[in-house]
């Protein structure tokens, strides 16, 4: 089988990983022909494209890049279309709103057999403007005539397609993003060691946010709930992991609140890195308003840490409270400060949370089954077209 990825940067993030890891195992488990077709990741989310090892045939598209300028959009789309075109595939599979856009209108105009679209997240959501809103769903409604069949990584995000009337509930399945699982199943190992390389001391308990510094991503409202967290439990520590255009402005409303002695900010590390960091964590908290189903919460999971997460999109379907962690209103700082207190305050309950986390997501998880779930979706409409 000949597949095409379209996908608009390769930074590190979670639909970039989920999508290269699709792309190895296709070439590995079933000995597909693959090529990555992708635009520049300029800037300072780094990109997963700069390890050696990936072993993806790549193709650039120079003007394929994240934001509305439709001159460089119309250069990106006839670059998709003759990569596609020269490649010529069985299958394209399209990724995020730009490419999605762009890559179905470009297979279908070539009559690529199959053409298939992940929603890793929704380009539409309460906190843009009425207008904006309205335009990108036109857009999805406009782009979902033009594919298959259409993956999302949560059952939530159908749910939210098919409220906003993108496209009729069949054509929609859930395929959850995978991830090399054993090296968080086994991040306790590199606890102590990583731990003390950071400074925590035994009696710390680490609450990590795995994030880029951006907008919408929420670390505003873990900073105003950590006063509270810190006078309740003066042994919490703050790990915050990303990095992106916000640094700055955090860093100094972390130092203007007098709480530089209990955030540590590493930046950006590579995604081999990120289940050392798991391990050495106590609590992970997840406080973005938009998000499919964020990498980081079933990641934490697996490594057997519980989860604080405002009940957003797919999160509920990883973190239950009172079994894998707790849920919180979207923006309540007063019940996240709660959740986050209760759980810093009390080992036994974040053990016992964390186990059942680690359970449950080791089975839903693995990347490879991930992958042969998704060439079944593309087989079948192969098969439905022939």
């Amino acid at each position: 089988m000949r597949i095409a990825h379209v996908i608009t940067r390769m930074i590190v993030g979670g639909a970039q990983e989920n999508t290269l890891y699709n792309c190895q195992d296709l070439i590995r488990d079933f000995g597909d022909d693959v090529l990555l077709i992708t635009g520049p990741s300029p800037g300072r989310e780094g990109t997963l494209l700069d390890r050696s090892d990936h072993q993806v045939p790549v193709a650039l598209a120079p003007h394929l890049v994240r934001n509305i300028y439709p001159w460089d959009d119309l250069r990106g789309y006839y670059e998709i279309k003759q990569i596609l075109r020269d490649f010529r595939p069985d299958v394209v599979h399209t990724h995020s709103a730009k490419a999605g856009m762009l890559g179905r209108i470009a297979a279908t105009s070539l009559r690529v057999p199959a053409v298939i679209h992940t929603v890793h997240g929704a380009p539409f959501h309460p906190y843009q403007s009425k207008a904006a809103r309205k335009f990108f769903i036109a857009c999805e409604r406009f782009a979902a005539k033009r594919c298959d069949q259409m993956i999302c990584v949560a059952d939530a995000m159908t749910d939210l397609m098919v409220e906003a009337q993108v496209a009729d509930r069949e054509k929609f399945t859930t395929i959850y993003s995978g991830m090399e699982v054993e090296p968080f199943l086994e991040s306790g190992q590199w606890r102590d060691q990583l731990r003390q390389q950071l400074g925590y001391r035994p009696e710390h308990v680490v609450i990590g946010k795995i994030a880029r510094l951006f907008h919408l991503k929420g670390h505003e409202y873990v900073l105003a709930a950590a006063r509270q967290v810190i006078d309740a439990v003066p042994n919490v520590r703050f790990l915050w992991i990303g990095d992106g255009l916000l640094h700055d402005k955090y860093v100094e409303e972390i130092n203007a609140a007098g709480l530089t002695d209990y955030f540590q900010l590493v930046g950006l590390i590579p995604p081999t890195e990120i289940p050392r960091y798991a391990g050495a964590m106590d609590i992970l908290v997840h406080a973005s308003l938009r998000e499919g189903l964020a990498r980081a919460l079933p990641q934490a999971l697996l490594a057997g840490k519980p989860a604080v997460s405002f009940d957003i999109d797919g999160a509920r379907e990883v973190v239950v409270t009172g079994e894998t962690g707790e849920l919180v209103p979207p923006k309540d700082v007063q019940q996240l400060a709660a959740a986050l207190i209760r759980l810093a305050s009390d080992a036994d309950l974040r053990q016992r949370l964390g186990d059942e986390g680690r359970r449950r997501a080791a089975q839903v998880f693995p990347h490879r089954h991930m992958t042969a779930e998704i060439r079944k979706s593309y087989q079948a409409v192969l098969d439905k077209k022939s």
